[in-house]
Formats: C-alpha cells, structure tokens, sequence
C-alpha cells in the first residue's frame, strides 16, 4: 500500500471517529470575557491525563451519590477516560491501541480528598483557577452530566478506584482518538468560560501550557484574587 493510499486510509479513520459520540457535551460559555472570582478549582496533571478537583459540597449537590460515598471529603477529583484502559492493572500496547482507535466505554473516577489538595498531589503539576458563580456551576454541571444514570437519575458505581479514596463510575460517552480524557478537561474549561477549543486538545500537556499561557496562576487561594 503507498502512503497515498495510507493516508487516505487514515483519514478516512478519522472521519469515522469525529462522526461518533463526542459525549459528555460541553456547555458552551465561552462568549464573554473571562472573569475571575473566588470559586477555586484545580486542575490536576497526572503526565498523561488531567482532571478536575472540585469542593466536595457543590458536586455532591448534583450528584448526591458522591456524598455517601464520600461523607468526610472536603475536594473531590474526578476524571473523564477509557474503562478498559483506565482501570487496567497493567497496561498493554494492545490495549493503548484499542482504547485510541476504536469508541469503548467510559468511567469517571472520583477521589475524595480530606486534606491539603496541593499536599496531597504534590508529585503532580496543578494549576488553580478562581471562577465567578456563573462559570463555576456550569464547570459543576458539566461533570455532573458527564456520569451515566439509570432511570431512577442514580449513578453508577463501577470498580474500587486506582488510589487514594476512591471509585469509578459508569460515564457518559465513548473514548476514541478524538474524545480522549484531555479533551473532556478542555470541555470542562470551556464550560467554565475559558476561549479554549477542545478538538485538538489530546494530551495533557496542550491543557496545561493553555492555562499556562492564558493568565492562570498558581496561588494559595483565590479570595484576594480579582482577575486572573
């Protein structure tokens, strides 16, 4: 086969992949100039994958299944990926490849957190973000949405979770090459108001060199904060 033909291939691959499920939608917020405020969030670098840690309160409002399985919680992280990849004890290329090219299954995994948030990821990069009210319930809503429910609008437990304190739950949407776990991050901060677009952001590294270089900070905390 020449790489005419290969390419062709590919593309035609592609095609496919971008014409399936792009679940979990985002919640598009991102026609207005972003302001902060005093609603902190982290978004977490695990080297390939990224996530949200939210204030335990706010998310289990939504998702009330979260509270008694984390009662004592102050911050939740939660984590949009491929079921199979994501909960495997040992990763194979088989694996990696089934994950990328064909749409599988979804999970999110939920830590809960009772200390320090930076303390307690201090092996990882994190960037902090301080949202208005508006920005922030629909970064909330957008994770909350992003868990599959049965009829009755409860989650779903899956497995015991991969560290810490924590769970897998089914998700909504499939995984493939373009809707990976970065992309649902980006979903989540262009629901949070950021002028970001999530169709090429893959890897963990294109969300945070984004936030790197579009005004987010790190600090202790986002009270005396006033724009990022």
């Amino acid at each position: 086969m020449n790489t005419q033909l290969v390419i062709k291939y590919l593309l035609l691959i592609l095609s496919f992949l971008s014409g399936c499920s792009a679940k979990p939608y985002l919640l598009d917020n991102s026609d207005k100039d972003f302001v902060s405020g005093q609603n902190q969030v982290y978004v977490v670098n695990h080297g390939w994958h990224t996530g949200f840690v939210v204030p335990a309160v706010d998310i289990q409002y939504l998702v009330p299944d979260l509270k008694k399985r984390f009662p004592h919680a102050k911050n939740i992280e939660l984590g949009w990926g491929d079921k199979g990849f994501y909960q495997a004890k040992e990763i194979t290329t088989d694996l990696a490849l089934r994950a990328i090219f064909w749409p599988t299954e979804s999970v999110i995994h939920a830590v809960g957190i009772s200390g320090d948030v930076q303390r307690y990821f201090s092996n990882s990069d994190i960037e902090i973000l301080c949202l208005n009210e508006r920005d922030y319930s629909s970064l909330i809503t957008f994770i909350s949405n992003s868990f599959a429910r049965n009829e009755m609008r409860d989650v779903l437990p899956d497995k015991k979770g991969i560290y810490g304190n924590s769970q897998f739950y089914t998700g909504v949407g499939d995984y493939y090459l373009m809707n990976t776990c970065n992309k649902w991050t980006a979903k989540g901060l262009r629901s949070a108001g950021f002028n970001i677009s999530p169709v090429f952001k893959l890897t963990a590294g294109s969300i945070m060199n984004f936030l790197g270089s579009h005004g987010s900070v790190l600090t202790k905390s986002c009270q005396n904060l006033i724009n990022l």
